[in-house]
């Protein structure tokens, strides 16, 4: 067995202090002296001579010879040098310790030597000082606040809990928290949080009437350690109070497989109950919801295009992000305006110590932040992500625009595409930018204001040439395809924190956002038939769609007990969504011109009588000015821990939406959807109704987690269009209008999760039902669009040193669609005939099974000191080339379909290279 030595000093201070005076100790000890000697001998002359705690293997670290002299240098700097030269890094533990590694995985084996150690030295000491004094008061209340020790940045959802007691909470948005019915001023008070080192403070008659903060440090990047629920330590966590909750730390998104880069939306789709089969949205399609039914708030302001690129990337940028959740139903009053589920993220602050800089390239997009102290007070963070259009990036936009194409009979048309297929022509040209700005300042300990600024956009040109196959009919020429769209983002707010005393503090915003979303489609081109005639043809669609959104709300939090917390507060907005559809440059068939006000309070109450039993009992009011209507949304979740290892949970709630993004069913070029406002007639304020259960199976290696769902949904609205007439043969015009129908969705989840090791990961499977029913399409229901039966996934993760690798396979049935049966002439609006379709039953046919394999291996980029400056990152994406289907096209000629398949992406390789910098 190796031999460890340790020079071990014990001082006095709090737990966290110890590395803070390990530091100063580094930076501020010059050393002037020649040093000929083994370099384990050189770390003891260190460790003697300035009371350092220096852990390392003899047997390993002697072998080095030292022949150096130092002119005035700083400990940190010989440190730095002689580690570098030996190939050696070393590492500070938040006690103070100061480890020499030769691999960063060999931290948790000298930690466990070093206990070993002095177990059988007899020389184990508290890290914890004792007690000063004897007890001088009980039952008091504490409150403070978690940061990061290095940036100062505020950490949320960190554990706090008073050691050898039942007593425990977790930090607000904010990072701060309050304890209640503390037993003594001798207790310790201990702070954990996802990826940082656990820390304690011990209390005393003078720190419980202050504001106790813990400054954490980060853990060292090594074993790939992924929660997903139960204890806040991974990637993914979740609140075993509460159901069907899942929060992410953007900072440890590198441990998971991604195409491009780190995206926080995605992250959530490798979840059960969250959709991850639609590779053309970062978009939330949680258990049978639409993405419109998800509300996306952004510090405080709401977005409604979530992705850019098809859905490559998300709306967020990971680098300004400092915490996601994802409620994936029964969710608290304090939201609203939903139907599904909702998406919180809070962006960052910034580092409030020193200038921090970092790039993340990669062969689609370039990604750049910056984080600046402006003063004591304040700090600012930029970050700007702009795509570039290189081999990766032309091979996605051929992917959507170079597809299989089919061609059904010609005269009466009908019966399922045929014959052979061929490749369109495209010159692909498209980009996306988005850019964060957060200003914080600190006005008090208590009070802050931080304005937070969003803006992004696409471009896309997916125009085509298509050329009519000879095998159609007797017919030759072709049809060019033009296609251009543009939308985008805009999003601010102002919040002030208040912190008013221990027991309450307030969030109060100003939020404004806007989004647009423009199109233009068209087909043009002639035909010659055999005869030598000549047909020439021309149609479109010009669609436009803008909405703005101004709103204030207050957001108070009471924490009165360690049973009771009281969660209230208002709001108010206004709304205005304007949207247009033209076909043929003449015919205007949709124009609406909407607006609205509405506003209400909330309530909601977190009682614990038990340390067992958890209520939330909540009601959520709103009144809706286009129907002049009162809204009430009551709802409840509860959650009871049986043993240890056991949890019973569920939740119910009803919930209204007054902002939908309704389908417009286009059968022959793939549905399109608009945001419109309900109004008092044709577009009804849409409701759901929630019925949750589970319950979870957690030891320290394995989590089963088994929950079960069911929803009912109303007065949903689709534009679509019919037929009026007789039939195919005495048609002479169409109805095109919005109709109302009722939803309902439910479904399984199972998760099986591996949290601990050097392999870790999880398997989930969903057998989920999604079915809506409009009286235009008939009396029954039928499979909603977003319908998938079966979804099966598997996440592995394998550590090894520096590296780690990721294999995600995802399988899933079929999505539903419609197709055309046969074809006829119809009238149009404007006056000209045109070939139409008679179609399938609604959603009565799928797509085939979709499936896919994504590999990737990431290698970490490690200072001497063991922090992390980077990552070089390989991705394969569909290593088997499997083809996908997204949806299919319909392009009419002479009473024929030509069908074009437009499938996801195939086989698609990218690099990453993340770098840091301070």
């Amino acid at each position: 067995m190796k031999k460890l030595i340790l020079v071990f000093l014990f001082t006095g201070f709090g737990y966290s202090a110890f590395a803070q005076q390990t530091q100063k100790i580094l930076e501020k000890t010059n050393i002037d002296h020649f040093y000929t000697c083994s370099l384990d001998l050189l770390l003891d002359t260190l460790s003697i001579n300035y009371h350092l705690n220096i852990v390392f293997e003899r047997d390993s670290v002697s072998k080095f010879d030292i022949a150096e002299h130092f002119f005035n240098e700083s400990l940190k700097f010989v440190l730095n040098k002689v580690c570098s030269e030996n190939a050696l890094h070393y590492w500070t533990e938040s006690d103070g310790t100061i480890y020499i590694l030769q691999n960063t995985d060999d931290l948790a084996r000298l930690k466990q030597l070093n206990r070993l150690k002095q177990t059988r030295l007899g020389n184990v000491k508290p890290l914890i000082e004792e007690p000063k004094a004897p007890p001088m008061h009980y039952l008091f209340s504490i409150g403070g606040k978690v940061i990061d020790q290095a940036s100062g940045e505020s950490l949320p959802s960190a554990t706090l809990r008073i050691r050898n007691t039942n007593i425990s909470t977790s930090t607000n948005t904010d990072g701060s928290f309050t304890l209640f019915n503390i037993p003594s001023d001798t207790c310790v008070v201990e702070a954990s949080f996802s990826g940082y080192q656990t820390d304690y403070i011990r209390l005393n008659a003078k720190n419980i009437n202050t504001e106790l903060v813990f400054g954490m440090y980060k853990a060292l990047n090594t074993l790939n350690e992924v929660t997903v629920l139960g204890k806040k330590s991974g990637v993914m966590n979740t609140d075993t109070k509460k159901v069907g909750v899942l929060q992410l730390t953007p900072a440890s998104l590198d441990k998971l497989p991604n195409i491009g880069e780190k995206d926080i939306l995605r992250a959530f789709q490798l979840m059960p109950g969250v959709g991850a089969t639609n590779e053309s949205s970062s978009g939330a399609y949680v258990r049978g919801g639409t993405p419109d039914q998800n509300l996306v708030v952004f510090d405080g302001f709401t977005i409604y295009q979530v992705d850019h690129l098809y859905g490559f990337f998300s709306a967020f940028n990971s680098n300004a992000v400092k915490d996601v959740q994802l409620y994936k139903g029964g969710f608290s009053s304090i939201y609203g305006g939903r139907l599904s589920s909702v998406t919180e993220i809070n962006g960052k602050d910034g580092n409030h110590n020193e200038a921090s800089f970092g790039v993340d390239l990669s062969l689609l997009s370039v990604n750049a932040f910056a984080e600046l102290p402006l003063s004591d007070k304040s700090s600012l963070l930029l970050a700007f992500r702009r795509s570039y259009q290189g081999p990766l990036y032309d091979k996605i936009f051929k992917q959507f625009n170079t597809s299989t194409v089919q061609a059904g009979p010609g005269g009466g048309g009908g019966g399922p595409p045929g014959g052979g297929g061929f490749g369109e022509s495209t010159t692909p040209a498209s980009h996306f930018y988005d850019a964060d700005v957060r200003y914080n300042y600190r006005m008090n300990k208590t009070n802050s204001i931080t304005w937070s600024f969003y803006n992004g956009e696409d471009k896309t040109d997916n125009s085509r040439a298509l050329q009519i196959p000879a095998f159609l009919s007797s017919t030759t020429g072709g049809i060019n395809i033009t296609d251009y769209t543009e939308y985008g983002n805009t999003g601010s707010s102002i919040k002030w924190f208040s912190q008013w005393n221990k027991k309450v503090h307030s969030n109060t915003y100003i939020t404004y956002s806007s989004y647009f979303n423009n199109r233009v489609r068209s087909a043009s081109g002639t035909s010659t038939d055999s005869n030598g005639n000549t047909t020439s043809f021309e149609n479109g669609t010009s669609e436009k769609n803008n909405l703005q959104d101004i709103g204030v709300k207050s957001e108070w939090e009471w924490q009165v007990d360690n049973m009771f917390k009281l969660l209230y507060g208002g709001f108010g907005s206004f709304q205005k969504i304007n949207y247009s559809y033209i076909q043929n440059d003449t015919s205007t068939l949709i124009n609406q011109h909407n607006r609205a006000f509405s506003g209400g309070t909330y309530a909601e109450l977190e009682i614990d009588p038990t340390d067992k039993l958890h209520l939330q009992p909540g009601i959520r009011d709103t009144w809706f000015q286009p129907t002049g209507k009162l809204y009430v949304e009551p709802r409840f979740s509860a959650s009871y821990v049986l043993n240890e290892h056991y949890t019973l949970k569920a939740a119910t709630g009803e919930f209204y939406q007054y902002m939908n993004e309704v389908t417009r069913e286009d059968i022959v070029n793939g549905n399109r959807s608009f945001w419109v406002l309900s109004n008092n007639s044709n577009i009804p304020v849409s409701e759901a109704k929630h019925y949750m259960a589970g319950v979870s199976y957690e030891n320290d290696k394995f989590l089963v987690d088994v929950e079960g769902y069911y929803k009912t949904l109303s007065n949903l609205t689709q534009y679509t269009i019919r037929q009026t007439g007789g039939g195919p043969a005495t048609a002479t015009n169409i109805e095109q209008d919005f109709y109302t129908g009722t939803g309902r969705a439910a479904g399984i989840e199972i998760l099986l999760q591996k949290k601990l090791g050097n392999y870790t990961g999880w398997l989930s499977y969903t057998l989920a039902d999604a079915e809506n029913k409009f009286s235009v399409f008939g009396n029954n229901y039928y499979p909603a669009d977003q319908d998938i039966r079966h979804e099966f996934k598997a996440i592995n993760m394998y550590h090894y040193y520096r590296w780690n690798f990721s294999a995600v396979f995802i399988f899933s049935t079929g999505h539903p669609y419609t197709a055309p049966l046969s074809s006829y002439t119809i009238t149009t609006p404007d006056g000209n005939t045109s070939t139409a379709f008679n179609i399938s039953g609604k959603n009565s046919l799928r797509y085939p099974d979709y499936h896919r394999l994504d590999l990737s291996a990431t290698y970490d980029l490690i200072k001497i000191n063991g922090n992390k400056i980077g990552s070089i990152g390989l991705s394969l994406f569909n290593v088997y080339n499997h083809t996908n289907i997204w949806y299919r096209e319909y392009q009419l000629q002479n009473y024929a379909a030509i069908t074009t398949d437009v499938n996801y992406l195939g086989f698609t390789p990218n690099i990453t290279l993340s770098l840091r910098w301070k």
